[in-house]
């Protein structure tokens, strides 16, 4: 696997769940936050909260700075939009894939209402 698709999936993998999701939610609403202070509005642990922020961190999404004991978490906003590009390319390659199949679809469609009334006509 290339170093592009790699880093495609990870980028996937990290915001197809939705608990990472509302992690990412809860940041861009403080600004930055500890794993701590993130987990009290989830329903979830401390303990996940890092996990899940660990993940982030792999796909490039969020970056920790240490302050002392803590870490606090901010997202990285360059890495949201090459996130968010990403997605309306897949998306678009999507639309385009589900406008062919309708197209086919619509086709055979006709075809067979043709074909129906021909064999009506010869009767």
């Amino acid at each position: 696997m290339s170093p592009v698709a790699a880093e495609a999936d990870e980028l996937w993998s990290a915001v197809g769940d939705p608990t990472r999701r509302r992690v990412l939610d809860v940041l861009l609403d403080r600004g930055e936050a500890t794993a701590t202070s993130v987990a009290t509005e989830l329903p979830v642990t401390r303990q996940a909260v890092a996990k899940h922020l660990a993940v982030l961190d792999r796909a490039g999404l969020v970056e920790g700075r240490r302050r002392g004991r803590e870490v606090r978490y901010a997202v990285r906003p360059e890495r949201l939009d090459v996130a968010a590009r990403s997605m309306a390319q897949v998306a678009a390659a999507w639309d385009t894939r589900l406008v062919a199949i309708k197209r086919i679809a619509e086709a055979a469609a006709a075809a067979r209402r043709a074909e129906s009334r021909k064999r009506k006509e010869t009767r």
